[in-house]
């Protein structure tokens, strides 16, 4: 199997039990960056003594390479429904370190009638990666992290912008919408540093560390790319955890 096909058989073999697809993993070098599990594959496989048997649903959506790199998008029920982003690194054809970022997932779909998986999936303009990737780090840096709105308008084609998570609707207005409802909350969200941005093709994921209503926070942001314009976006927003409840001490990035 390649290395995606061997990341879907793993994250699958969650549901089904199977220890074949776990010796993807490196036993001896396993770094863990889910500040819920305990580093090393001890903690992975601790993580499954826990799950009651039959009680996990796992179904990858979407799965992406770069480089030593496969990050994947995956429909989980274990411990409750959830949305997740995991991103493995394999070294000499072995899984050696792994992030990934849940949130929970909503019953009902966005103002504009779509779920944090639905959409896109396939990969096209593979000759076009590193272009995307810097148009959408940019976007990144310009607008989540420095506020600079004057630039928002050049990152789209008009109002054509497909919007995935929960609470915003389509296009630049639903954008809008969202974060005035937002203010009038006293709800503030803020990107403070990118971590990491992974492409292939059409598709970037940036992984990136800030504040969501004053809380420590991951931010994984999907995006998908048409003739040079942010045309699609999935996320998930998680808590980053106080260090005192981390099983782990390698941090969330």
């Amino acid at each position: 199997m390649n290395k995606k096909e061997q990341v879907v058989s793993l994250l699958k073999s969650m549901e089904t039990g199977e220890a074949g697809p776990v010796s993807v993993i490196n036993p001896n070098q396993y770094t863990q960056h889910n500040l819920g599990i305990s580093d090393g594959l001890a903690g992975f496989g601790a993580l499954l003594g826990q799950l009651p048997k039959g009680s996990v649903n796992v179904n990858t959506v979407r799965v992406f390479s770069e480089g030593d790199y496969v990050f994947a998008h995956t429909d989980y029920n274990f411990f409750g429904p959830k949305i997740g982003f995991d991103v493995f690194r394999f070294e000499n054809g072995q899984i050696v370190e792994h992030w990934d970022n849940l949130q929970e997932k909503p019953t009902t779909a966005n103002p504009s009638g779509h779920t944090m998986l639905d959409g896109s999936t396939q990969v096209t303009d593979t000759t076009k990666t590193e272009a995307n990737k810097v148009l959408v780090k940019s976007f990144v840096d310009d607008i989540l992290v420095n506020s600079r709105m004057e630039k928002l308008t050049g990152y789209f084609n008009g109002d054509s912008y497909i919007q995935h998570n929960p609470q915003i609707g389509d296009g630049l207005s639903g954008l809008g919408k969202a974060l005035e409802a937002m203010a009038k909350q006293g709800i503030i969200m803020k990107y403070d540093k990118i971590h990491q941005v992974l492409g292939e093709g059409n598709f970037v994921l940036v992984l990136s560390e800030g504040t969501f209503g004053g809380k420590p926070t991951s931010f994984y942001d999907l995006f998908r790319v048409e003739n040079g314009k942010i045309a699609e976006h999935w996320d998930t927003v998680e808590t980053i955890p106080a260090k005192s409840e981390w099983k782990n001490n390698n941090g969330k990035f």
